[in-house]
């Protein structure tokens, strides 16, 4: 007769598997509007971000910027946009880890606001004690919009992925329960005695 076969030592590796999957994400079509964003922002790094500035200008704040009297709040804005609009977004993309779509999100979520304030302070007059020479530029405009498109979308995402972690985790605790009342049902069971021993 064939022995039955002993899942118990794979339990392990499963688990692993899982917490793999878990830690997954699949944008789907998301990730194709998402790497539209990154490329819109990547092509507002080239045009003007404020008069004949262009966001590469602010980035590195060379001579044209400081003669433009670019404020921090700019600079702040186009180095958000680097890092977790192009370089937190592409990360994900290509490895599909939920933690770094999360990052992501986190950060192009403070770049909107960091967008907000760059564009207010090239239409505020006597901003930081002076009045700005040039207002919005076309590049700020589109890397701002393209922000918006990758928040709102890595949101859905890390979303989506949070629920199905949070389903995976009751599962585990439901199977654990489940494993913990057999366990205690078996060490209460009488254990049959042997008429060998019986006097």
């Amino acid at each position: 007769m064939m022995a039955e076969p002993d899942f118990d030592q794979f339990k392990g590796d499963l688990r692993k598997a899982e917490r793999k999957v878990a830690g997954e994400i699949d944008p789907g079509a998301r990730a194709v509007v998402v790497a539209v964003a990154v490329l819109a922002v990547l092509l507002s790094f080239v045009l003007p971000h404020t008069g004949s500035v262009t966001g590469i200008d602010v980035l590195t704040f060379n001579a044209d910027a400081a003669a433009e009297n670019v404020t921090i709040t700019s600079r702040i804005f186009v180095w958000l946009q680097l890092v977790f609009g192009v370089g937190f977004s592409v990360l994900a993309l290509i490895t599909r880890r939920w933690f770094f779509a999360w990052v992501a999100l986190c950060g192009s979520a403070v770049s909107c606001v960091a967008g907000m304030l760059a564009w207010w302070s090239r239409n505020t007059p006597g901003v930081s004690g002076f009045t700005p020479p040039s207002g919005v530029g076309v590049g700020l405009v589109v890397g701002w919009i393209a922000m918006f498109v990758i928040v709102f979308h890595w949101s859905r995402v890390v979303w989506t992925r949070t629920n199905y972690q949070l389903t995976l985790e009751a599962q585990r605790r439901d199977e654990a329960a489940a494993e913990e009342q057999r366990a205690l049902a078996l060490q209460r069971r009488p254990r049959p005695t042997d008429p060998d021993n019986e006097d």
